[in-house]
Parts: structure tokens; sequence; C-alpha cells
């Protein structure tokens, strides 16, 4: 599988991850210090090919998605599962751990976030459905999150990253319906 777009990543071992998984260049941040010349980088690789950015999925790599984003509009973003990024034997949890198949779904499902959301959900929705201040309001953000492949966010952020994707209330509430139906099969 060949991509067009160079795949913004960490370091070295994220590099060789996506190499083993797909054909493509990539550019890394060598850390969540951001510097205006990668951010140089970034910019012209958008220019000329267009950039996923493809960060692990904690809060250094949110950190650097979010810097990337603000500075380079338009990019694509990849998100893995914390599950599907967790190191054998659960120490670490990076875009080095995916398996090439996760690697490849991830960058599959790579969207743009919009620069100009608008609101169709609602932190009342939130409330209701259950994502937001109560006993298992995190799993079931995890689990939506992986859904609309739109990676997790904590309580906060998730109605920004609901809204920067724009997703629909339609698709929010067939979502809703998947998680509260997995949540049936476990009880």
């Amino acid at each position: 599988m060949k991509i067009k777009e160079i795949i913004v990543v960490e370091g070295k071992d994220d590099t060789t991850a996506i190499k083993r998984a797909v054909d493509a260049d990539t550019i890394e941040t060598n850390g969540s210090a951001v510097n205006q010349v990668t951010i140089e980088k970034v910019r012209r690789a958008q220019g000329t090919r267009g950039v996923i950015i493809f960060t692990d999925p904690d809060f250094p790599g949110e950190k650097i998605r979010k810097t990337i984003a603000e500075s380079v509009p338009g990019c694509k973003h990849a998100f893995l599962t914390k599950a599907a990024a967790l190191a054998k034997g659960g120490k670490g949890i990076g875009v080095e751990h995916a398996s090439p198949e996760a690697i490849r779904e991830a960058l599959k499902e790579a969207q743009i976030l919009r620069e100009t959301p608008s609101e169709v959900i609602t932190q009342e929705d939130l409330l209701t459905a259950g994502l937001i201040g109560g006993e298992g309001a995190k799993e079931r953000r995890m689990l939506l999150g992986e859904i609309l492949k739109i990676g997790y966010t904590n309580g906060k952020q998730l109605h920004k990253r609901l809204m920067m994707f724009q997703i629909s209330k339609q698709e929010f509430a067939e979502a809703i319906r998947v998680v509260q139906h997995r949540e049936e099969e476990y009880e």
C-alpha cells in the first residue's frame, strides 16, 4: 500500500513501524517540543503532497498533534486505539508497537479536521449518552472514538473533537447505539 501524503510521526521507531506496514515517507518530530524547522518541513510537505499526522495515543502525542495542526491547517489525522498501540507486556504505548494491519487501517481512515466546526452535538447529548461525568464514561468514550475513527479523548476534549470532525447527530446516535449494544453484550 503506497501512501501519497507524508506521515508525521514522533520518532525513528515509529518510522520503522510505518515502513513495515506501508510504502510511505515520514517526518519525525523527535519529541513533543516541536521546533520551527519541523513545522516548516510539515508546511512544505502539506503544500506539495499533503500530510497525515500519526502520533501516539497519549498526552505527548496529542500535544504534538495539536501543535502541528494549529501551525499547519488542513492536515489529515490518523488515530490508533490505546489497545492497538500497547506494547507486548504492557510496557509502553505508541505507533511503534502497533501491528502493520492496525497501522494500515488507521491510515486508511485518516480524516481532515475541520477549521470551523458547527455544533450539532451538545454537552447535554454527551451527558445523556453517559460519555461524561459517570461510571463507565471513559470506557464508552474509548469505544466511541474507535467506532467513529476519531481517537480517544478525555471528557473535556470529546465535544471539541466531535465538532472538529463534524460528526452529525445521526452518525453520533448510530455510534452510541453500537456502544450500548456492546455494553449489553458484556452484562
